[in-house]
């Protein structure tokens, strides 16, 4: 695998720690997931996007969704009845603990989730702040007004 040096890049700004973090991640060695459990990412508006998880054999009390600044954690683990129970010719639905990650981007909220027909829904939608928006400035015409003599400067002919 290539290493890329992104100091070159960094030298001239300020505040884009969480950017190196991504490229450190996304670049560097963290170990790979093992794709549990499967997931989508869907953009359903101009500042809209959703989060679909597939969590089948998980309800509402088992699953927890938890936002802090800028991350997303989605996690899982069963609280019902003990493994030693159960016995299963075949068992084809996986229904081991997990914990996804998510980073979001600045002003992303979550909106709300819902569990449907063992699908989690997570909403998301970006909030920018007003002082944040791009405005129109309005651009004025003023008068021109004439060069002001101040006494004594000028010139004694």
């Amino acid at each position: 695998m290539r290493a890329y040096d992104l100091s070159p890049l960094f030298r001239s700004t300020v505040g884009f720690d969480r950017l190196s973090d991504l490229f450190d991640a996304a670049f560097g060695g963290e170990e790979p997931t093992n794709g549990y459990p499967p997931y989508n990412i869907e953009k359903t508006g101009e500042d809209a996007y959703r989060i679909t998880m597939a969590v089948a054999g998980f309800g509402e009390s088992d699953l927890t969704v938890t936002a802090q600044e800028n991350l997303l954690v989605i996690a899982g683990r069963l609280q019902g009845a003990a493994e030693g129970e159960r016995r299963f010719l075949h068992r084809g639905i996986a229904t081991r603990a997990f914990e996804r990650k998510f980073s979001l981007a600045d002003h992303i909220k979550v909106a709300g989730a819902s569990l449907v027909n063992g699908l989690l829904n997570v909403d998301l939608v970006r909030e920018v702040p007003e002082a944040m928006k791009p405005r129109q400035i309005k651009i004025g015409i003023k008068a021109a007004k004439e060069p002001q003599v101040i006494e004594g400067s000028r010139s004694a002919a």
